[in-house]
């Protein structure tokens, strides 16, 4: 059996995204006795000062954390800084600890990881995967936020797409990603379709009545409106801001958002600013509490910039869908979660800047019970069916054991 390599900058007991999702999967693997290796920084996505141990053992799971410089996140040329950090440390580790036959699975964070981790790999005979959680550096020049010069923009972006043609295979999260690489040269046959997931043993539907956050917050008489996790500059807000002022007379309407991100900020400042005391705030909650959080709301919001389709997929979408709880996506009409929602009737699309349209169907979710139990119902039957971290796990293992066997 192949060893498995995973690369990422950040993992248990890091709390982010692309962490947590590692962490299901690498703790999955070696629960079915794969010989399982992380390597990773000493850091936590929040806490640049984190010492985590260097070496250890984690359920299973050995894990290598280099050393970085730890500038953070607040500051652009700090980041940058503490990216070629990583990528230096890391390659060591790999050269180092590489051997033939190893599966590399390297992940996006930092952006381009794939360019470090082809040639590692293949001077130590490995296998590599790349498991693209976003696509860069086109996320950051959609965003405005991409400081390359375009020529140099240009020559990455070309390394980029010859070191995942290089590879065993691709990971992508949806059929717009897949349709993207393919745009760029990228052979289907390179690339395989495997969805992030949520958790459907520990994140079970339950009454919004039960909620205990709900009700410490004393919204058990509202109808909320919910958004749980990152709100980033990948996502918008001036459509969920217009829906509310159009909802301000009716008092029974309540916003309740839970996390963080560069525009969580911006959000709550704009809603105190047009005096719209239906919101409500919230830091991050520990993971254990995700189910009586996700509950405390009647439907969650999820949103995306249309012009990054294809370069992300919201996971956020996946724990709702294990609350059982419908989803309002704000985005593009035939955006990756659009054609899910649309395909298995789980919730409503409204496209960014129609404020009107949210508003109606966040009133017409509140008017209508039956309707939002048969979304929360499909969403809970297409979550165990399609988005379950055991079938996720299933089509992980499937891809390894094909790999490893080429």
């Amino acid at each position: 059996m192949s060893r498995i390599v995973f690369v990422n900058r950040y993992f248990h007991p890091d709390e982010s995204a692309t962490a947590q999702f590692l962490a299901d999967l690498a703790f999955g693997l070696a629960a079915r006795e794969f010989d399982v290796h992380v390597v990773c920084s000493r850091q936590l996505y929040g806490d640049p000062e984190a010492r985590l141990a260097a070496l250890q053992t984690v359920r299973g799971v050995v894990v290598h954390r280099v050393w970085t410089t730890r500038f953070g996140r607040r500051r652009l040329l700090g980041r940058a800084i503490d990216y070629a950090s990583f990528y230096i440390t890391c390659a060591v580790v790999l050269l180092g600890l590489l051997k033939p036959r190893d599966i590399v699975v390297a992940k996006t964070d930092p952006p381009l990881i794939s360019m470090l981790a082809a040639p590692a790999a293949r001077l130590k005979g490995a296998l590599l995967i790349n498991w693209l959680q976003d696509i860069f550096p086109e996320v950051a020049s959609q965003l405005g936020a991409n400081p390359l010069p375009a020529a140099l923009d240009r020559a990455l972006r070309s390394l980029r797409d010859a070191s995942l043609r290089r590879a065993a295979v691709n990971v992508v999260l949806g059929s717009r990603m897949l349709e993207y690489l393919g745009a760029r040269g990228v052979p289907a046959s390179k690339c395989r379709v495997i969805e992030n997931w949520a958790d459907a043993e520990t994140v079970h539907p339950k009454e919004s009545g039960a909620s205990e956050l709900r009700n410490r917050l004393g919204l058990a008489d509202k109808f909320v409106v919910g958004y749980s996790g990152n709100l980033g500059r990948a996502h918008e807000f001036e459509t969920v801001i217009g829906a509310a002022e159009r909802l301000r007379a009716d008092q029974r309407i309540a916003f309740l958002f839970i996390g963080g991100g560069a525009r969580m900020d911006e959000l709550k400042a704009s809603a105190e600013q047009r005096g719209l005391s239906s919101f409500h705030f919230l830091p991050y909650r520990p993971r254990e509490e995700l189910e009586d959080s996700l509950a405390a709301a009647d439907v969650h919001l999820v949103s995306l910039v249309p012009s990054l389709e294809g370069l992300i997929v919201p996971s956020k979408f996946y724990g709702i869908l294990a609350a059982g709880r419908p989803t309002l996506f704000v985005g593009d009409r035939d955006g990756e979660l659009s054609r899910v929602i649309a395909k298995y009737q789980c919730g409503l699309v409204v496209a960014v800047g129609r404020s009107d349209e949210l508003a109606a169907a966040i009133d017409g979710l509140q008017r209508d019970p039956n309707l939002r139990r048969a979304m929360g119902s499909a969403a809970r039957e297409l979550l165990c069916s399609n988005f379950s971290a055991q079938r996720a796990i299933g089509c992980w293992i499937s891809l390894l054991d094909e790999v490893g066997a080429a």
